[in-house]
């Protein structure tokens, strides 16, 4: 008797064991290992800092962070590294600007980006990352060209309701797929010249809303691993300096220099996107 519960014993630990092997597997089933190296902690550490600028208040520099990871590793594994670092600072951001910001815009701009991320999640599998960095790089070229060359209005342009689901919609569609989804949201919000703080507190509350929206997809997506999350949590306190350096930074700036310095990124940022788009497809 005490044999044969003893082997019965066994059985019942080889099971659990199995069990929770498969359930570790189905946690990550499409993620790779994460590149732990010294040019992946570079690329990361640059990536924490720009997204921390970006979470303070200059919108548009965050956009590089996700290319930045891309050298080392998959787009989309790079962006799930870097969202649980995005929540925390937007938490940040969105708490220290939480009374500066276009009702408005938000009441636009976010019920887009519920069709964009939820499109980008279906299509997730289907749509090359070269193509939607090619995509951004022309539609933010084109904004900065104009602003700087085309004819500018007198005063503020006023943005329609359904301009501002559109490019709502991708935004949220662009920041799914590589984290770039700053342009389009310029597009729509820059032209209408609003108060910079309003501006800086509108772009936070609007993207910690898209980061949110973002957990499900990724989990789906299988691209969460426990590598991924244990690089995150060591990078948290970095990121977390970097966001409150950029909160101080733009409380500093000049409006005009502000706005120039957005446009400047924009362009800068969209060049970028469009050389590792057509690298890419040469490849």
């Amino acid at each position: 008797m005490r044999v044969g519960h003893f082997r019965h014993t066994q059985i019942r630990l080889a099971y659990i064991r199995a069990v929770l092997f498969d359930l570790g597997q189905s946690l990550t089933p499409f993620s790779d290992p994460v590149p732990i190296d010294s040019i992946f902690w570079l690329a990361i550490i640059l990536a924490v800092t720009l997204l921390g600028l970006s979470k303070g208040g200059f919108a548009g520099v965050g956009m590089a962070a996700t290319p930045l990871m891309a050298m080392v590793m998959p787009p989309l594994q790079a962006a799930a590294i870097l969202l649980p670092i995005l929540l925390v600072q937007d938490a940040i951001s969105v708490f220290v600007y939480r009374r500066e910001f276009s009702a408005w815009n938000l009441k636009v701009l976010i019920p887009g980006a519920v069709i964009g991320v939820a499109v980008a999640g279906v299509l997730a599998a289907h749509v090359s990352d070269a193509f939607v960095r090619l995509a951004i790089g022309l539609i933010g070229m084109g904004f900065a060209i104009n602003n700087w060359f085309g004819r500018r209005p007198i005063k503020a342009r006023p943005a329609s309701a359904v301009g501002g689901v559109f490019w709502g919609a991708l935004s949220g569609f662009t920041s799914t797929f590589a984290q770039v989804g700053a342009t389009p949201f310029q597009f729509h919000i820059l032209p209408q010249r609003l108060e910079k703080m309003t501006l800086v507190g509108t772009t936070a509350i609007f993207f910690a809303s898209v980061n949110a929206m973002k957990v499900l997809p990724y989990f789906l997506l299988g691209q969460f691993s426990t590598e991924g999350l244990s690089t995150t949590v060591a990078m948290l306190p970095f990121a977390i300096a970097t966001n409150f350096f950029g909160i101080w930074l733009v409380r500093r700036t000049p409006t005009e220099v502000f706005y120039k310095i957005a446009h400047a990124l924009v362009f800068v940022i969209s060049l970028v996107l469009l050389v590792q788009g057509a690298m890419a497809y040469l490849r």
